[in-house]
């Protein structure tokens, strides 16, 4: 995973499709990182949401998509799957015309639909991202098909860098995967977090303070895998005590087949995302 310093240059301008959270987020990862407000155009057809990102963030906004990609060289279309399709369509001439590189955010939408769409010499890169990245600490992957220029990824790890990580995958079929894992699992992780407050709450502790000492716990396993070197496995050996009362809640846990949960889980997610493509 890149933790980049990669930025846009000075002269480059963004455009977004979509002023929603994920919009949002990426539009104020790359204010955070320098970029210009003048450089940021968001087509976005609520107008509340226009006037609050015109307000608090000084970006230009508009309804006319048309008009928000018309200058851009990356635009960003951060839409619902289901909308992909009628959103770029009536964009196709002049993004044939500016050949700027677009990212799509959607999951399950492949390349093929989106370059149909789009014009064939538009260069397109698939992003995954995830919720964290509302908060600069996103896990975003990328997928950019076979020939697609280096100046195009370059745009595209810029804008991934500006909330988070990111890595890139090989095939296009990984990102069923990504999206399984890290742009699902925000929730399971949440999830899980729900479901030890409960269990701590029916074991006599005061809910407050089962929701405060989980969620701290949870921010800072998460502070301590980063810090590691990566190897999970040992970083939960080392705070797995022989016999101890850690060893018996993971015990109880495998007992059930944890792990073959967790991978039914992680196969439906996967199998929704190639669903979506269809």
């Amino acid at each position: 995973m890149s933790t980049g310093l990669e930025r846009l240059q000075s002269h480059q301008i963004a455009a977004f499709i979509g002023g929603g959270n994920m919009g949002a987020a990426l539009v104020r990862g790359l204010l955070a990182n320098d970029m210009s407000p003048a450089n940021i155009y968001v087509g976005e057809p609520a107008t509340d949401l226009r006037e609050r990102l015109a307000a608090e963030l000084g970006v230009h906004v508009s309804a006319d998509n048309a008009r928000a990609v018309d200058r851009a060289d990356v635009v960003v279309v951060a839409v619902k799957p289901q909308d992909m399709g009628a959103t770029l369509q009536p964009l196709g001439h002049v993004l044939q015309s500016k050949c700027p590189v677009v990212i799509s955010v959607a999951a399950g939408i492949q390349v093929a639909d989106l370059s149909r769409w789009c014009g064939s010499r538009v260069p397109i890169i698939r992003a995954m991202p995830n919720r964290p990245a509302l908060h600069g600490a996103g896990a975003t992957a990328l997928f950019a098909p076979v020939g697609t220029p280096p100046g195009a990824r370059a745009l595209a790890a810029a804008v991934a860098a500006s909330v988070g990580t990111y890595a890139w995958v090989e095939a296009e079929r990984e990102m069923d995967a990504v999206t399984a894992l890290s742009g699902s699992g925000p929730a399971y992780f949440l999830l899980l977090t729900e479901l030890m407050i409960d269990a701590a709450v029916e074991l006599g502790l005061a809910r407050a303070t089962a929701h405060e000492l989980a969620l701290q716990t949870l921010f800072g396993t998460g502070q301590m895998a980063r810090a590691s070197d990566g190897d999970l496995a040992r970083l939960r050996g080392a705070v797995t005590s022989k016999g101890g009362t850690t060893e018996a809640a993971l015990q109880s846990l495998e007992s059930d087949d944890l792990r073959a949960i967790v991978r039914r889980a992680l196969t439906a997610a996967a199998r929704r995302s190639q669903e979506l493509a269809k």
